[in-house]
């Protein structure tokens, strides 16, 4: 009876952390290989109205991840002023993910950037080791037009 609690209790906390994953998608790169590319969808932690999807490659049995990655946001939700005056907007940004990729100390994070110019949020996703003489990055940018930070925007370019 004890063992088939412990067993009960176990599966349940298996598929409770299988629900808690984000990822959206996952695609095997090959029936040889133990690779396999994994988007996950990861919402903005202050700019809500943002949903970043981010693809890497994943390997199994292996002691570190490759350093391509590929990012695309869009807005998926209102974009407040409110939410616009919390964020950093200096030239480095913020990092608003953090993912670790090995046991190396290599990590994939991604950053988000206002540009007042142009009036849209830049989100940057990078490695932090260099792999094949390059730290391996990628872009997406989310415009605030038409969005209820719109007039913000307009009227705080230089804030």
């Amino acid at each position: 009876m004890k063992n088939n609690c412990q067993l009960l209790l176990i599966l349940i906390a298996t598929l409770t952390l299988l629900g808690c994953s984000d990822d959206v998608g996952k695609v095997s790169l090959g029936l040889f290989t133990t690779k396999d590319v994994v988007i996950v969808a990861k919402q903005d932690p202050i700019v809500k109205g943002v949903t970043c999807h981010i693809s890497h490659v994943e390997a199994d049995l292996d002691f570190s991840d490759p350093s391509d990655m590929s990012i695309a946001c869009r807005q998926t939700g209102p974009i407040t002023a409110e939410q616009l005056v919390q964020i950093d907007k200096t030239k480095n940004g913020e990092i608003v993910f953090k993912e670790s990729k090995s046991i190396l100390f290599k990590s994939l994070k991604v950053r988000r950037i206002y540009d007042a110019d142009n009036k849209s949020l830049i989100y940057l996703s990078y490695s932090t080791k260099e792999s094949s003489g390059s730290h391996h990055h990628s872009l997406s940018t989310v415009p605030l037009y038409k969005t209820d930070a719109w007039q913000w925007a307009t009227t705080n370019v230089n804030k």
